[in-house]
């Protein structure tokens, strides 16, 4: 049992498919209430297909059959109207923000000397520069509770490096490094910052990049990652299960950690 959990309100980022909805409903099923925010609609790059408005209000319909409410905001994490609206509005319904999962991610492959500057930009601005600017809307809303937890959804990428991938390499130790820093500046007002580094998650981005890939994403998750373990990947279920005990009272001396969930790949 996941102690202290019942009636908080976590706000998930990327929520409305892949690692941000299993978190939601295994939240849920803690009886948290959930801030669903995705962008819910495709963008240039990186070129597969994004979460949708209608798997938003799926996800709506799933967590209030669980008993919780859940609130659903269509949104960029690159726009601060965006963010500050969904914070606002759901300050109205909700007693304040517990837990803040920062998942909203893209990846994409390319060598270094041959990305443009647009592809460079989209992918820190997304993984790196979104986390802050949704952080920095509802760190003073833990600050006032003088609790809350901060969860940045990293990757083995935050701690190795990774060919084809430097951007996507230099936005996760990005996050690493905010997880360190936000941990120091939060530690006074007993709010904890944990960073998540999982090996290849078996997500629908993964099934984009195979697609891109022109293979399989099953031979996409071997070929980067190499896990130790008899598995391709991790499920997204897995995720959840490792957020759910970091955010609980089981995990209440956790901050400025970073919690691995390789299946044996960082050990080579």
């Amino acid at each position: 049992m996941n102690k202290g959990l019942k009636n908080k309100v976590a706000f998930i980022t990327g929520a409305a498919h892949g690692q941000g909805r299993a978190v939601a409903l295994a939240l849920a099923k803690e009886g948290v209430h959930i801030i669903a925010f995705d962008i819910a609609r495709d963008i240039e790059f990186p070129g597969y297909g994004m979460g949708s408005k209608n798997e938003l209000e799926s996800l709506r319909k799933e967590c209030e059959h669980l008993g919780v409410q859940c609130l659903t905001f269509q949104g960029d994490v690159r726009n601060d109207a965006d963010i500050v609206h969904a914070v606002t509005e759901a300050g109205k319904a909700l007693p304040g923000i517990d837990i803040l999962f920062n998942n909203a991610g893209i990846c994409a492959y390319g060598l270094a000397h041959e990305l443009s500057e647009a592809e460079w930009d989209a992918m820190l601005d997304i993984n790196l520069k979104g986390a802050w600017l949704v952080a920095r809307r509802i760190i003073p809303v833990m600050i006032g509770q003088k609790s809350g937890v901060i969860i940045n959804n990293s990757s083995i990428a935050g701690l190795r490096g990774l060919g084809r991938l430097s951007h996507y390499t230099a936005s996760k130790w990005g996050l690493t490094g905010l997880t360190k820093a936000w941990a120091i500046e939060l530690a006074p007002y007993n709010i904890r910052v944990v960073s998540i580094h999982p090996t290849g998650v078996n997500t629908p981005m993964n099934d984009g990049l195979a697609l891109m890939e022109g293979t399989t994403a099953v031979e996409v998750a071997e070929r980067s990652a190499g896990n130790l373990l008899p598995a391709p990947w991790v499920e997204a279920e897995d995720v959840a299960n490792a957020v759910v005990f970091l955010v609980s009272d089981n995990a209440r001396f956790i901050t400025g950690s970073q919690f691995v969930l390789d299946a044996g790949l960082l050990t080579r």
